[in-house]
């Protein structure tokens, strides 16, 4: 409905002189005609709704529908703690009978049979409770010292570790010194060469390993563990800080947009991060990457066992299995 240009002039003169020339009653009677109907009240929609007129038909309908949500959930939950039951015994039957009992050698006759090896092994942690206290770190630390030792036993010479926080980076030497100490139990005065790091940080070697490396060229002993510590900072902030410096290196004539290929890209990133994983082993009962670095993950066997919780040997042989079998068909 379009305003009249009475009323319009008549408004505008009042707002000319500052509302002084109508009162609130008579604009408020100049805009009604104009403004939409209020919506009726609570008590007026409760009483043009129309009545249930069945009662009982809608009582029997709802006590049907929660009789048949009740079954349904009862067999689910049912389904759920059989199969958790199952996969708990059999993780612990598993467990041990292969157990490693923190000696190297049978670590190598698990391994022996196996048709290949990872040579670069990569694994998801996860921080218990958020870090809130000095256990959860501890936790932590031991199982990485853990999945060190295994991979040194199993002759896996590279390994990483991806934690999302990046908790561990700051405690960079003390990790450091815990898988030295692990190493040291299980192989003794003669533990294989150890090397940590994380991008952009440099990385801690052990005191012995240079004299290690000259032994390692003469083929005396070849062993030596590179471990590399990840956090969500090297996946996605990663590929973004790239495509900036590309993106500026373009602008400044340095680099023509034919030159940015995916073996350049991929290098960069090789470079800045790591290579890609030849086997990422899952420890959590579901396949939950939680921001690991997504490029280096294009061709990498990923592995988990439903159920499971905690870090636990069985699971890291279980995978070792399951990639020795594996086809590596690389998109063929």
């Amino acid at each position: 409905m379009p305003f009249k240009q009475k009323e319009v002039q008549a408004y505008r003169r009042d707002e000319m002189f500052g509302h002084q020339l109508l009162t609130p009653e008579e604009r408020i009677k100049m805009l009604k005609p104009y403004l939409p109907p209020l919506p009726p009240k609570a008590s007026q929609r409760a009483a043009l709704e129309p009545k249930p007129r069945f009662g009982l038909r809608r009582f029997l309908k709802n006590q049907l529908h929660l009789l048949v949500f009740t079954i349904i959930h009862t067999i689910f939950s049912l389904y759920i703690k059989t199969r958790q039951a199952i996969h708990a015994i059999s993780n612990r039957i598993y467990s041990v009978l292969h157990y490693h009992h923190h000696t190297p050698e049978y670590i190598e006759r698990d391994v022996k049979g196996l048709g290949r090896l990872p040579k670069h092994l990569s694994v998801i942690l996860t921080l218990e409770d958020d870090g809130r206290g000095g256990a959860a770190l501890e936790r932590l630390v031991n199982e990485v010292s853990d999945v060190a030792a295994w991979c040194a036993s199993a002759g896996i010479p590279q390994l990483s570790i991806y934690e999302k926080s990046g908790i561990l980076k700051g405690y960079l030497e003390e990790t450091h010194r815990a898988v030295s100490q692990k190493l040291a139990a299980y192989f003794g005065p003669k533990p294989p060469a150890l090397s940590m790091g994380a991008p952009h940080l440099r990385a801690i070697e052990s005191a012995f390993a240079s004299s290690r490396a000259g032994r390692a060229e003469s083929g005396k002993d070849a062993k030596h563990l590179s471990v590399l510590l990840l956090s969500a900072e090297d996946g996605r902030d990663s590929l973004v800080d790239l495509t900036k410096t590309l993106a500026e290196m373009s602008q400044r004539s340095k680099l023509g947009p034919a030159d940015v290929k995916m073996e350049l890209i991929d290098a960069e990133l090789s470079e800045s991060v790591m290579g890609e994983p030849d086997l990422l082993l899952l420890f959590g009962p579901h396949i939950e990457l939680a921001g690991y670095p997504p490029w280096q993950i294009r061709l990498t066997e990923i592995f988990h066992v439903q159920d499971n919780q905690g870090v636990g040997y069985q699971v890291f042989y279980r995978g070792l299995q399951k990639y020795a079998q594996a086809q590596m068909r690389m998109g063929r």
